[in-house]
């Protein structure tokens, strides 16, 4: 029982950091990519969808990503959701593609983005946390049921705590790796 929820507790802290990974992809360091359009979403057909399942995605310029939507009938509201997102851009429609011009990273811009950043990064640390208690909890249940023993209870809680700092340190890492790409000039 307490490897069972020792493992489970790991796939979902695994999952945590993988969430957290995509979130930081999703903010752009320099040169923007199709990543950075992960999490925007367009109504199409009364269903939000992600754009990046109704178009393709193209960086001819460093500073340009070309947006080519698959279905034509689905530009207007492409337009609209990359408009309406947090990227802080003005996408240009011609007819046939999207044209996103991202403006350089202001020092001010930089830092905002680090903020946003140090938030997702403690979202994640959260969740993790969240999942340690759920299985401490757990825990605390069996020995009291009597289906596990103390120290059986004991040593499953100390091989929690070590699979969760190895998570947080993880995100850590990633946080501070992020960091350090936001500062590069």
């Amino acid at each position: 029982m307490t490897e069972e929820t020792l493992l489970e507790a790991e796939e979902k802290m695994e999952k945590a950091v993988v969430v957290a990974k995509e979130d930081f992809a999703a903010i752009r360091t320099g040169r923007p990519g199709p990543a950075t359009f992960n999490k925007i979403t367009a109504e199409y057909y009364g269903t939000q969808t992600p754009i990046n399942q109704l178009a393709s995605f193209s960086v001819p310029e460093p500073r340009m990503v070309v947006v080519s939507p698959f279905d034509k009938s689905s530009m207007q509201a492409i337009e609209k959701a990359i408009r309406d997102s947090d990227l802080g851009v003005n996408p240009a429609n011609d007819g046939n593609v999207i044209r996103v011009a991202f403006p350089d990273l202001t020092e001010e811009r930089r830092r905002e983005y680090i903020k946003v950043v140090r938030s997702k990064a403690e979202d994640g640390r959260v969740s993790i946390r969240n999942i340690r208690r759920h299985a401490k909890d757990s825990f605390d249940k069996a020995v009291k049921a009597g289906e596990i023993g103390e120290d059986e209870g004991h040593r499953a809680q100390e091989e929690l705590e070590e699979i969760t700092h190895k998570y947080v340190a993880e995100i850590d890492e990633l946080l501070k790796h992020k960091e350090s790409e936001l500062l590069e000039v």
